[in-house]
C-alpha cells in the first residue's frame, strides 16, 4: 500500500543569494513555485522528511523555513476564496498500456 500524500506549503526567507539559489533548485525537484519564496509540494511523510533534511543542509541559522501541511478541507477551500488560478488544479492522467 502506498504512503498517504498531502499538500505542503513551503515558505522560506533566505538571506544569502547563493543559499537561496540552492534551495530554489532543490524545491523545483519536489514541487512547483506558487510565489517568489513559496512552493507547493505533493509529498508523503518520507519525502517530506528527506526534503526537510536536504534544506537544513543548505540553510544557515539566520534563514527562515516554514512547512505547512494542508488538510484536504483546506485545499478545497483555496479554490473557493481565491482568484482563479491561485491554486492550479492538475487533472490526474492515466496511461493504458
Amino acid at each position: 500500500m502506498a504512503e498517504q500524500k498531502h499538500w505542503y506549503l513551503i515558505c522560506y526567507d533566505i538571506r544569502d543569494q547563493k543559499r537561496w539559489r540552492k534551495a530554489y533548485k532543490l524545491l523545483q525537484g519536489y514541487g512547483e513555485r506558487m510565489q517568489y519564496s513559496i512552493f507547493r509540494c505533493w509529498l508523503n511523510q518520507r519525502d517530506r522528511e528527506k526534503l526537510r533534511w536536504e534544506l537544513e543542509k543548505i540553510l544557515a541559522k539566520e534563514d527562515d523555513l516554514l512547512l505547512l501541511r494542508l488538510s484536504n478541507r483546506c485545499v478545497e477551500g483555496i479554490l473557493l476564496y481565491n482568484r482563479p488560478g491561485a491554486w492550479p488544479v492538475r487533472e490526474e492522467s492515466f496511461r493504458i498500456l
